[in-house]
């Protein structure tokens, strides 16, 4: 069996809880890679309306999800049009609501409140109804834990739980993590992944570093 095709929409047949999340995305500020899937069992179709929010075009801030992501159901990225301002002794965002309100909205101190863009890396696991607020970079290798809040970025290959995610363990130790990182086996080409799935999916840096 050939390796699946990374510009199919469901890479598994009869199963179309799951799919390739830049298949069915389109707006071009959500950009994701290939292999990176998100399964809901009410249709991963929804993924851009339904758990990428508050994103507006006027904004510009991206989300950005690197190569074989697994995304659960129902997680959230919140982006920076949920902010408001709070320099000021109000939050209230009185310029949506129009008339005169609008014709007094700073869009300047309004921006000030962006944290810019939302990434996800290469290799990362988000558990179900996890919720990721604007601005985070999620480090490649990451897991994070269902219902989990990341308020904060997240480390190559940590895994982070709560509310706000915190980092309840390093996978590996902090050479091997480095050594992974430079192998960045995601960036391979398809053929030489597919040679090496176990070597991938092992413990072993050694042969992962011999692959060919």
């Amino acid at each position: 069996m050939p390796a699946p095709d990374p510009d199919t929409i469901h890479p598994l047949p009869g199963h179309t809880r799951c799919a390739f999340i830049k298949n069915i995305v389109t707006r071009p500020t959500i950009v994701a890679g290939d292999y990176s899937y998100y399964d809901d069992p009410d249709g991963p179709e929804r993924f851009e309306e339904h758990c990428v929010l508050y994103h507006y075009d006027f904004i510009g801030d991206r989300l950005v999800i690197g190569r074989f992501c697994a995304i659960a159901a129902n997680a959230k990225f919140i982006m920076n049009g949920a902010n408001h301002p709070m320099d000021g002794f109000s939050t209230f965002p009185f310029g949506i609501f129009g008339g005169e309100w609008q014709d007094r909205f700073d869009m300047e101190k309004f921006g000030r409140a962006f944290r810019g863009d939302t990434v996800v890396g290469h290799d990362v696991w988000i558990g179900m109804e996890a919720t990721i607020m604007p601005g985070v970079t999620i480090g490649d290798g990451a897991v994070v834990a269902t219902r989990s809040v990341v308020s904060r970025d997240v480390p190559p290959y940590a895994i982070v739980a709560g509310n706000p995610a915190r980092v309840v363990k390093m996978r590996f130790d902090e050479a091997t993590i480095l050594r992974l990182l430079d192998i960045a086996w995601w960036n391979w080409p398809v053929d030489k992944i597919t040679r090496n799935i176990d070597a991938i999916g092992g413990a072993d840096i050694t042969g992962l570093e011999q692959a060919t």
